[in-house]
């Protein structure tokens, strides 16, 4: 069955409870009738309550409401905020340098809203000193405190020790932030095109480190790993 109201001579019923153009009240009229105003105003008479008794018509411009019902749920889905857990991996022994990156990964995903899992990864005789890798989710909850908070406390998982971090800011906020960022930086790029210009020469000269895959509802988390060089090798 079509989801499409009927419309005008699609209607089959003796009479209608028809709405004027305006919301007004029109009372319960012939079929016929309704029609004939419908040309009258030039709009379209559209079933509204196909379950009333009478059913229950409105004069309208379909079209317009059609388009109109459309951009509002293109609008709604827009703006949906979808939740997506990130995940970072450490070593317990991790080089000063590899931290500060990986933290740097950490505060960009709570400043888009997004959750992260934080894992530290035992090897060999480490499992045997799990205070080595809570003493550095607690360095890393105290170093991101500002964007986010401990969601879920460290806990050991087999080998691993897992934490997950919440951020303070909705996701729905991050995205709006987003958006008037991007807004602004076009607004600023147009009034100084020059300026924006010599931006991107000197920004395509310095070497980008990719490590970010954009967020879906369809993959819920996220792993950004990348094994430090200098790290102290495992012992067996």
């Amino acid at each position: 069955m079509s989801a499409e109201p009927r419309i005008n001579d699609r209607i089959r019923v003796p009479e209608v409870r028809l709405v004027g153009p305006s919301g007004e009240q029109v009372g319960i009229v012939p079929l016929a009738k309704a029609l004939e105003l419908a040309q009258e105003y030039d709009l379209d008479l559209v079933e509204v309550a196909a379950t009333a008794r009478p059913p229950v018509c409105k004069l309208m411009d379909y079209g317009k409401f059609k388009y109109e019902s459309a951009m509002k749920a293109r609008e709604a889905r827009k703006n949906q905020a979808h939740t997506v857990i990130k995940e970072m991996k450490l070593r317990p022994k991790i080089d000063p340098h590899d931290y500060d990156t990986k933290k740097g990964h950490v505060v960009r995903f709570l400043k888009q809203g997004d959750k992260v899992k934080i894992t530290i990864m035992f090897r060999g005789r480490e499992q045997s000193r799990p205070e080595l890798g809570y003493r550095l989710l607690q360095r890393l909850a105290e170093d991101v405190q500002d964007l986010g908070f401990v969601e879920s406390n460290p806990k050991q998982d087999g080998r691993n020790m897992i934490m997950v971090l919440g951020p303070h800011k909705k996701k729905t906020e991050a995205m709006a932030e987003a958006r008037q960022a991007q807004e602004a930086r076009k607004a600023d790029a147009k009034a100084n095109p020059g300026k924006s210009q010599n931006a991107a020469e000197a920004s395509s000269e310095e070497p980008v480190e990719a490590v970010e895959a954009e967020a879906s509802s369809e993959e819920p988390v996220e792993a950004v790993e990348a094994e430090a060089s200098s790290e102290e090798p495992a012992e067996a």
